[in-house]
C-alpha cells in the first residue's frame, strides 16, 4: 500500500510539473463525458427509463389496426391509440386476460387556490389508475374506484411538484377545497414524487376522475359516445402471461364488441363492415416505457445526437492517447534512468497506469461534475417558455453516473497502457545520449493515424452539424402564408374560469372589442385552432357538384374564426369576401375556403364563390354552408407540414364556442402590449387566466424546439470535435518537428531558406489532412443519405454544406500547424547541430 500511495504521489507530481499538459487533458475528458453524461440523461429519460410504479415489465399499451370512425381528441401519436370511455369500460369489465386495466387523458383546467386564479395541467384517469399502476402517496390518499362512478364527490389528487411548488408543501391543505374551472373538488392526497403519468413526458399537476370530466372539460360532453376516442389505454399483466399469450386472449372479446358497436355508425356497406370489423384486431404493446408521443417526436433526433456525441468521445479518448504518447517520447531519459537503476518492467508499467488513472479520472469527475450544468443550459437555451414545465430531470441518475465512471476507468487504463507499451523494450544507450532522429517508426505512424481519424470525425461532424443548421434555417425562413412580424397570441378559455355556455359569446365579443381599443393595436382576430401549435382541428366535406372517388381524402382542415381573424393575420383575400359581425348563428352558413381547395374542387378562386358544400359525407349531408370568399393558402399545425385545404366558419355560427386563441397586431413591438392584454382581461374578470401569452416568433421558435436542439447539440459538438482535432494536430506536429531538428538544422545549414522549412512541414499536414478528407467524403455521405429523413428543404448531398465543412477543417489544420511550422523555421542550424 505504501508503494502505491507513493506512485500516487509521483503521479500528481508528474501532473503538477507539466500544467499546461494537465489541463488540456483533463479538460479534453471532461468536455467529452460531460457531453456524453449531459446528453445521454436526456436521451434515458426520453426512450429507455421504465415508469416509476411496480413491475414495470408486465405493463403493456393497447393499440387497434383497423378504421376509426367517428372524432379522435389526441394529444399525440397515432388516432389507433384512443378508445371511447364506453369502449374503455366494456374492455375493462369483460376481460379475462389482465390484472387490471386503466385510461387516462391529458387536459388544461383552471384552479383557485384561496381566490388566486391559475392554470394547470390535468389528467383525467380511471378509478383504478394508480392501484394497478402500484403508486403510493406522498400524502393522504389517491384516486380509487368509488371516486370514479357518476354522481361521486369530486376529489382530485395532487403532483409532488405542484403541491410544493403552489401549495408551500403545506400538510393542511388535505380535504380542503379548491376550485376547479369554477367547481368545488376536495384534495384527496398528493401522488409520490418521483411519479408523474403513465404518459412518459406528461407532468400532469393534478389528478381528477375520468367521470369528473363534465366540470373539467364540459364542453366535450362525450363521457357515453362511442364514437368520440380521446383515452389511452395501458393494461398489467397477469404473473406469468405473456405479450403473445394476452393477445391472443384480448382479440376474441375486442371483435365481438366491434361487432356490437357497428349499428351505432349507420354505415352497412360491406366496405365499411370489412374496414370495421374484418380487418380490425389488437395489438399489445411493450408498456414499460408508457405511452409517449414525443418520444416519436425526439426519439431518432436524440439517437443522432447521441452517436455524434460518441464520436466525440472517441476523438477525445484518440487525443489524449496521442498526447501522452508525445509526452512519453519526452521522457525517454527519465524511464531508462529508471531501468538502469534496477526498476522493472512492472514498476514502469504501474507507474503509467497510475498516472492514466489520475488523469481519467479528474477528467471524469470534471466532466459528470459539469454535466447538469450542461443539461440545464441546453434546456434552457431551447425551450421557449422558461416557466413551463420540463418533463425531464437535469441530474444523471445512478445508472448513469456508474457508466460513465465505468468509462472513465477503462480509458484511463489504456492511457496507462498506452505510453507503458513504448517503454517495454527500452534501447538504453541511445536514450541515455539523448540522441535525437528523425522522427519515423511505429510510435509516430500511430500518431498520425489518430490525427487523421480525428480529423476524418471532425470533417463527419461538421457535416452533420451544417446540414442541420441549414434544415433550421430553411424552417425559420420559409414562408408561412400570413405574416409573423408584430403579431401576439394568446388563448382565454372561459370554461375554466367558471363560465356557462350562455355567457361565451359575450365575453369573447367583449373582449376583442377591447382588446381592439388598446393603444398600438392594428387588428385583433381570434381562432378555435391555434397556429402553428401542432394542433389540428379537422372534418370530412362533400362539394355540391363534386362525386368523390372511393377511399379519397375529404378530410379539411376546418377552423371557426371571428371576423378579424384574416385580418389580424393579414391573409390576403382572393375572392369574395370574408366573414362580418352579421355572420351569427341563426343565419345562413357561410364558409370561406382556401386558394388549394378552391383550386381542386372548382379550378380557380373565383368559380368558387357562391358554391356550396356540407360537413360529413353520405346521402344524409346537407349541402347547406355557402362559400362567400376565398383567401391565400397558410400552413397550419406546424411549418414542416404542407399546406392542405382548409374551409374556414365563422365563429358566431359554432355550438360550442369555449376556447378562442387571439391574435393581436401591433404597429409597435408585440411584447410591448403584454402588460395591457394582461391588465384588460384582469378589468374584465379576475377569475380570467391569460394562456400561454407570446409572439408568434416565440411560437414558431417552439414548434421547432426539436430542431433547434439537434442544430445547437450538433453543431456545439462538432465545433468541439473540430477543436480536439486541432488539438492533437499540434501535438503531433510539435513533437514530430521536435524529432526533425537535427534534419532540419543539417538542411538549413546546405542553403534551405526558412520559407521552404514552412513548406515542408505544411505539405506533409495537408497530405495527412487531404487524405482523411477524401476517405471522410464517402463516409459523409451515406451519414447524410441516413439522416436525411430529419432535414427540410436540403438535400442530403448538398455540395454547400460539404464544401464548407471542407474549408473550415481545412483552416483548422492550417492554424494548428502554423506554430510548430514556424518553430521548425526558427531552428538555428549550429546549435540544432551542437546539441546532437
Amino acid at each position: 500500500m505504501g508503494t502505491i500511495l507513493h506512485e500516487i504521489r509521483l503521479g500528481l507530481r508528474q501532473m503538477r510539473m507539466a500544467p499546461a499538459f494537465t489541463i488540456v487533458a483533463v479538460l479534453t475528458l471532461a468536455l467529452g463525458i460531460g457531453a456524453n453524461t449531459a446528453v445521454f440523461t436526456l436521451l434515458d429519460q426520453a426512450l429507455l427509463r421504465n415508469l416509476p410504479v411496480a413491475h414495470p415489465e408486465q405493463l403493456v399499451r393497447l393499440r387497434f389496426v383497423g378504421s376509426s370512425p367517428g372524432h379522435t381528441h389526441a394529444f399525440g401519436g397515432d388516432g389507433n391509440d384512443y378508445f371511447s370511455f364506453p369502449l374503455y369500460r366494456d374492455l375493462r369489465d369483460k376481460n379475462n386476460v389482465f390484472d387490471g386495466l386503466i385510461a387516462s387523458d391529458q387536459c388544461q383546467l383552471g384552479v383557485q387556490w384561496k381566490n388566486h386564479p391559475d392554470l394547470a395541467e390535468c389528467e383525467l384517469v380511471s378509478g383504478n389508475y394508480f392501484q394497478v399502476l402500484g403508486v403510493h402517496p406522498a400524502l393522504g390518499r389517491l384516486i380509487v374506484p368509488s371516486d370514479d362512478v357518476p354522481n361521486s364527490s369530486p376529489v382530485v389528487v395532487l403532483s409532488f411538484k405542484y403541491w410544493t411548488s403552489h401549495l408551500g408543501a403545506d400538510p393542511g391543505v388535505l380535504n380542503q377545497t379548491i376550485l376547479i374551472n369554477g367547481h368545488p373538488f376536495t384534495i384527496a392526497g398528493v401522488a409520490a414524487p418521483d411519479f408523474h403519468s403513465v404518459v412518459a413526458g406528461q407532468t400532469p399537476q393534478i389528478f381528477a376522475p375520468i367521470n369528473t370530466k363534465p366540470y373539467v372539460e364540459p364542453r366535450f360532453q362525450n363521457l357515453e359516445d362511442r364514437k368520440s376516442h380521446w383515452l389511452t389505454l395501458v393494461a398489467r399483466l397477469k404473473p406469468g402471461e405473456s405479450l403473445t399469450q394476452a393477445e391472443a386472449g384480448i382479440n376474441p372479446l375486442w371483435r365481438a364488441l366491434r361487432a356490437e358497436e357497428l349499428p351505432a355508425f349507420n354505415n352497412s356497406t360491406p366496405h365499411f363492415r370489412k374496414q370495421f370489423l374484418d380487418d380490425t384486431r389488437m395489438v399489445l404493446l411493450d408498456g414499460r416505457r408508457g405511452f409517449s408521443p414525443m418520444r416519436d417526436q425526439v426519439g431518432t433526433p436524440l439517437l443522432i445526437v447521441m452517436a455524434m456525441v460518441g464520436l466525440v468521445v472517441l476523438m477525445a479518448c484518440v487525443n489524449v492517447s496521442s498526447l501522452l504518447l508525445v509526452r512519453a517520447a519526452g521522457r525517454v531519459k527519465e524511464m531508462s534512468v529508471r531501468y538502469a537503476m534496477g526498476a522493472s518492467r512492472w514498476q514502469i508499467t504501474r507507474q503509467l497506469l497510475i498516472e492514466g488513472l489520475l488523469l481519467g479520472t479528474s477528467g471524469g469527475v470534471l466532466g459528470v461534475i459539469l454535466a447538469p450544468a450542461t443539461t440545464t443550459t441546453i434546456v434552457r437555451t431551447v425551450m421557449v417558455d422558461q416557466n413551463a414545465p420540463f418533463p425531464y430531470s437535469t441530474q444523471p441518475d445512478l445508472r448513469i453516473l456508474l457508466f460513465n465512471f465505468a468509462v472513465t476507468f477503462l480509458v484511463s487504463v489504456l492511457f496507462g497502457l498506452a505510453p507503458a507499451l513504448r517503454f517495454l523494450r527500452p534501447d538504453l544507450v541511445n536514450s541515455l545520449k539523448q540522441q535525437t532522429t528523425t522522427a519515423a517508426g511505429a510510435p509516430l505512424r500511430f500518431r498520425r493515424l489518430a490525427v487523421g481519424f480525428q480529423i476524418a470525425l471532425s470533417l463527419l461532424l461538421l457535416i452533420g452539424a451544417g446540414l442541420f443548421v441549414r434544415t433550421l434555417h430553411n424552417l425559420r425562413s420559409q414562408k408561412i402564408g400570413f405574416t409573423t412580424d408584430h403579431l401576439l397570441t394568446f388563448g382565454i378559455d372561459p370554461e375554466l374560469a367558471g363560465y356557462q355556455p350562455a355567457q361565451f359569446v359575450p365575453l369573447h365579443q367583449q373582449v376583442l372589442q377591447k382588446l381592439a381599443g388598446l393603444p398600438g393595436v392594428r387588428a385583433v382576430g381570434a381562432t378555435n385552432d391555434p397556429e402553428l401549435a401542432n394542433d389540428t382541428m379537422g372534418s370530412n366535406f362533400s362539394v355540391a357538384g363534386y362525386e368523390a372517388k372511393e377511399e379519397e381524402d375529404m378530410h379539411m382542415e376546418s377552423p371557426w374564426v371571428t371576423p378579424g381573424y384574416f385580418g389580424a393575420l393579414q391573409l390576403p383575400l382572393l375572392a369574395g369576401r370574408t366573414f362580418t359581425e352579421e355572420d351569427i348563428s341563426g343565419k345562413a352558413k357561410v364558409a370561406v375556403v382556401n386558394a388549394m381547395f378552391a383550386r381542386r374542387f372548382f379550378g380557380n378562386p373565383q368559380d368558387a364563390i357562391g358554391r356550396f358544400l356540407a360537413e360529413g359525407s353520405g346521402p344524409t349531408a346537407k349541402m347547406d354552408v355557402q362559400i362567400i370568399g376565398v383567401v391565400g393558402d397558410a400552413k397550419h399545425a406546424n411549418v414542416r407540414d404542407e399546406m392542405r385545404g382548409t374551409v374556414y366558419r365563422p365563429f358566431w355560427q359554432f355550438d360550442h364556442q369555449g376556447y378562442l386563441q387571439f391574435y393581436l397586431r401591433t404597429w409597435q413591438p408585440p411584447e410591448s402590449a403584454e402588460a395591457g392584454v394582461r391588465a384588460l382581461t384582469q378589468q374584465i374578470d379576475s377569475k380570467l387566466v391569460v394562456d400561454t401569452m407570446r409572439t408568434m416568433y416565440e411560437q414558431i421558435a417552439d414548434s421547432l424546439m426539436t430542431d433547434r436542439l439537434v442544430a445547437l447539440l450538433a453543431g456545439g459538438f462538432a465545433l468541439l470535435a473540430t477543436i480536439l482535432a486541432a488539438i492533437g494536430l499540434y501535438g503531433v506536429l510539435a513533437f514530430s518537428t521536435a524529432q526533425r531538428t537535427r534534419e532540419i538544422g543539417i538542411r538549413m545549414a546546405l542553403g534551405a531558406q526558412r520559407l521552404s522549412v514552412v513548406r515542408m512541414v505544411l505539405v506533409d499536414v495537408f497530405w495527412l489532412a487531404g487524405l482523411s478528407i477524401a476517405v471522410t467524403i464517402p463516409l459523409s455521405l451515406l451519414f447524410a443519405r441516413m439522416i436525411r429523413s430529419q432535414l427540410y428543404g436540403v438535400s442530403a448531398f448538398d455540395p454547400f454544406t460539404f464544401l464548407a465543412g471542407t474549408l473550415m477543417v481545412a483552416l483548422v489544420v492550417l492554424l494548428a500547424a502554423l506554430l510548430p511550422a514556424r518553430r521548425a523555421a526558427s531552428v538555428e542550424p549550429m546549435r540544432a547541430l551542437r546539441t546532437e
